[in-house]
């Protein structure tokens, strides 16, 4: 009877517990390896625990400071500051309608006894109210024809609404062209164009294809007229505006 001797299968068993131990000992390197590491780590953090410590309490009393500023400080300022900006507020609105050189002053001095826009930007600066106050202000001097003080209080004022952002940043190019500053009102009549809403855009969009065609940007100029036409041929801009295209088309052909 034949027979075969298993070769190497005694052999190949010692070799698969070698691999055995060999893999047991890696493992146990490595979480002697994290062991070591988690030692140290929990050394350094009794080592500098105070300074830990520290910092922890100095970020609370930071996020508790920025609470208790701005829940006892900022807003009752606030509110403050929007009552006392009623009565500006009111005689804007009735400078506005009527054009009156008494009224402006009004609104940017106050009478005596209720504060105008300029002492709110003093006395709340930081605050909503003195942000609108600088509007305010910089649309008071561009109608009394002070540009420069219109262009420096329309400059602090900041808004994320769409048409109020846009209004005081294409009345700004509006005191730039009434000082012939061309190039800085068609720069900011651009701006002011690319809110894309449907009461503002239009009217920024038309006067930067104007003041475009001045400063020999014909192309430029058909561009922006073409605007209107696409986008907004309801508005009151688009009115004649093929006539504004032609004029424009020809100027560089």
């Amino acid at each position: 009877m034949a027979t075969y001797k298993k070769r190497g299968f005694k052999n190949k068993a010692s070799s698969n517990r070698a691999e055995a131990l060999e893999k047991n000992s890696a493992t146990a390197n490595v979480f002697n390896t994290l062991d070591e590491g988690s030692s140290k780590t929990q050394q350094w953090v009794e080592k500098n625990q105070n300074i830990i410590l520290s910092l922890v309490a100095v970020i609370a009393l930071s996020v508790i400071g920025i609470y208790l500023y701005s829940n006892f400080v900022i807003k009752p300022k606030e509110q403050k500051a929007f009552n006392e900006m009623y009565y500006s507020q009111k005689k804007f609105d009735e400078a506005i309608l009527i054009n009156n050189d008494s009224l402006y002053n009004l609104v940017l001095n106050g009478d005596g006894t209720n504060l105008g826009m300029l002492a709110m930007i003093d006395e709340y600066g930081g605050t909503n109210a003195a942000n609108l106050a600088a509007y305010y202000s910089g649309m008071i001097y561009l109608k009394m024809n002070d540009y420069q003080n219109s262009i420096k209080y329309l400059s602090e004022f900041s808004s994320d609404d769409m048409i109020l952002g846009s209004l005081a940043t294409g009345s700004i190019g509006d005191a730039f062209a009434e000082l012939n500053q061309f190039e800085d009102a068609y720069e900011y009549y651009v701006k002011a164009s690319k809110n894309n809403n449907s009461y503002t855009s239009p009217i920024y969009l038309f006067k930067a294809g104007l003041i475009a065609m001045k400063l020999e940007k014909f192309k430029k100029a058909e561009g922006y007229f073409s605007s209107i036409k696409s986008d907004y041929s309801k508005s009151a801009e688009a009115k004649n505006i093929d006539a504004y295209i032609s004029k424009a088309r020809a100027s560089y052909q």
